[in-house]
């Protein structure tokens, strides 16, 4: 009988490609790219924000994270595609407001269950709302502006970032608090909202301090009043809309991490630890305070208790103002 001999070198040669074929589906796992998926246009401060911590959590992580913009639909297009993905290791979503507090109420029927069908991983940051005008606008206050608004003889517009967004939902508080009317005007995203005020094509908007504050600095938009309890540090000469007569008024807008729920634990648990690193990054600490907004670091219980306490805040506001968006 013949028998084939194998020579040492043969057999290492034959045992580096058995290695190499079992681990090579692993090293493309481990290669391949991560969507961060953000529901809002780029340039505005949701794009901003997903940008400064995607390159620290890139490095922690060994892999590459790429910013995917899908605005629209209140951001229930970008959940949905997150909440839907099959590739559930290599998918993030910056979960705001709107998509994990707000829209259940808003909506009678989703095509996600923010729930059910997104894990949160950990949240982001704090965005305090600015009430702006063009630079070119009569209003030089806030007094000033409720004199404008009431003059026109009917409802005039506001801008926001899109239906549902906190910028929106806090508006309409507002406006209601002061007894004033005012029509609502929708963007797919921050950046293009802001534009338009610029331009004087919509005369006032609630921005975030992310998106607004470049515009802001560069004297193309005007701050009257600020929608937080306190000053902000970086509009300290604006004074609150407490401080001008409305008392316990208080709204900003929030982002939080999340990831599919059919994402193992380990999974979130190495994005969360990636995720809290990056807020002692100090080029994050100075990105964020350059634009504006506040960190909110935590773990994924503290995003669940911090989620469910503004679902059941907001929608109570949603159900007063008997707002539907379908």
């Amino acid at each position: 009988m013949n028998r084939t001999r194998l020579s040492r070198r043969d057999l290492l040669a034959w045992t580096a490609c058995a290695v190499a074929a079992k681990t090579a589906p692993v090293l493309a796992q481990e290669n391949k790219l991560i969507e961060w998926v953000v529901g809002a246009a780029p340039g505005g401060g949701s794009d901003l924000v997903a940008r400064t911590f995607a390159e620290p959590m890139a490095k922690s992580l060994g892999r590459q994270i790429v910013v995917v913009n899908k605005p629209g639909a209140g951001t229930n297009l970008a959940a949905d595609y997150v909440a839907k993905a099959r590739d559930v290791e290599h998918v993030l979503l910056t979960a705001d407001f709107a998509a994990l507090a707000v829209n259940p109420w808003l909506y009678s029927k989703l095509p996600y269950n923010a729930q059910k069908d997104l894990a949160n991983v950990g949240m982001l940051v704090r965005f305090p709302l600015v009430i702006v005008v063009s630079a070119q606008h009569p209003a030089r206050t806030f007094p000033d502006l409720l004199s404008w608004i009431r003059s026109q003889g009917g409802p005039v517009a506001f801008a926001s970032p899109g239906a549902g967004t906190p910028h929106h939902l806090v508006t309409e508080q507002l406006l209601r608090n002061l007894g004033v009317q005012a029509t609502h005007v929708p963007y797919r995203g921050a950046a293009p909202a802001v534009q338009d005020v610029i331009g004087g094509q919509v005369p006032f908007m609630l921005v975030d301090s992310a998106s607004g504050m470049p515009m802001i600095n560069g004297g193309k938009l005007r701050a009257l009043a600020v929608s937080t309890a306190v000053r902000m540090k970086t509009l300290p000469d604006v004074p609150t809309l407490q401080e001008q007569g409305l008392k316990g008024f208080e709204g900003f807008a929030w982002q939080g991490l999340a990831v599919p729920m059919a994402a193992p634990k380990s999974h979130v648990a190495r994005v969360s630890s990636a995720l809290l690193e990056a807020f002692n990054n100090p080029l994050v600490e100075a990105r964020l305070q350059a634009l504006g907004v506040e960190p909110l670091s935590g773990t994924p219980a503290e995003m669940d208790r911090f989620v469910k306490a503004e679902r059941e805040r907001w929608g109570t506001v949603v159900r007063d103002l008997q707002l539907k968006l379908d």
